[in-house]
């Protein structure tokens, strides 16, 4: 992954791991005490990447531990895990996000397979596939069409795709278009935080997307909202105390290239390019919600 994000000149960053509000919802957080007050165990480098962003980085990424104080028992669920985070400024939308992410992928996954495929078949007896790009793109409304067609009944609308969705629609994508992976875009803004940019000729959709690959959500990545008053704006619009992230909003204050990027948690990647079931039998300690010894 450094090799490729080194040769496309980006600069990685480390950012803190406490902090004083959310970065993302705040259904999510550890609560520490912290001196005379409150603070929280990073869930998502999201603002500290930005900020990167309006202080003229360019192109930016992390490799770090982050926290979810998410009571989800399921086997792509852990509450810490170490999050591969990329931004990228100066894009037109999300299409150069995308664009970026399924060439890196294919880098690195033909890296992994020419140095370690033979070993990974061995021990795994799964076979690392280098895919083709460009990767298929789908809008969500187009990913729940495509699976009625195929009398799989998806989420209603404003809904997102559920796990079965989403397994289901990698299927049909692998057997109809050869693919492993899958763009689906333009979600609803009842599912996207506050910061994804909008279309503008549909502000009921956002410029995101998921990666599908075999079966479940890779990354989620998304152009952001750069533009002050119109942050502002969809922060209040989803009841965001917009107190607690001043900090965050006077990035754009003076103006901000047009930004965009995408996160995933690497146990999830190992997961399905290992062939396993569950991300603890790719963590070397896993932590969930009953799990914190040894």
């Amino acid at each position: 992954m450094r090799e490729h994000w080194r040769t496309e000149k980006f600069i990685e960053i480390h950012t803190p791991k406490l902090m004083g509000s959310a970065s993302e919802s705040g259904a999510e957080l550890f609560k520490v005490d912290y001196f005379d007050g409150d603070a929280y165990l990073a869930q998502s480098p999201q603002f500290y990447k930005q900020m990167a962003m309006a202080a003229g980085f360019g192109r930016v990424f992390e490799i770090g531990p982050v926290f979810r104080a998410n009571p989800s028992f399921t086997s792509r669920h852990d509450t810490e895990f170490t999050s591969v985070d990329v931004e990228i400024s100066w894009i037109d939308s999300h299409e150069d996000v995308m664009a970026f992410e399924e060439r890196w992928l294919a880098h690195v996954l033909s890296v992994v397979e020419a140095t370690h495929g033979k070993e990974i078949f061995e021990t795994f007896k799964t076979e690392v596939t280098v895919p083709d790009t460009p990767f298929p793109r789908m809008t969500l409304e187009e990913a729940k069409d495509l699976l009625r067609a195929h009398d799989h009944e998806p989420p209603g609308p404003g809904d997102d795709l559920d796990p079965p969705s989403e397994r289901e629609l990698s299927a049909i994508v692998k057997r109809t278009l050869g693919s492993e992976f899958v763009f689906v875009t333009d979600y609803p803004t009842t599912v996207r935080p506050f910061y994804h940019m909008r279309h503008p000729d549909r502000p009921d959709l956002t410029r995101s997307f998921d990666l599908l690959w075999r079966g479940i959500e890779l990354t989620t990545g998304a152009q952001r909202e750069h533009r002050y008053e119109q942050l502002l704006s969809q922060a209040r619009e989803k009841d965001v105390e917009t107190a607690s992230i001043g900090y965050y909003l006077d990035f754009f204050r003076y103006g901000a290239p047009p930004h965009g990027g995408f996160g995933f948690g690497l146990t999830r990647l190992l997961m399905q390019m290992l062939g396993q079931d569950n991300v603890r039998e790719v963590t070397f300690l896993y932590r969930g919600p009953n799990r914190l010894s040894p």
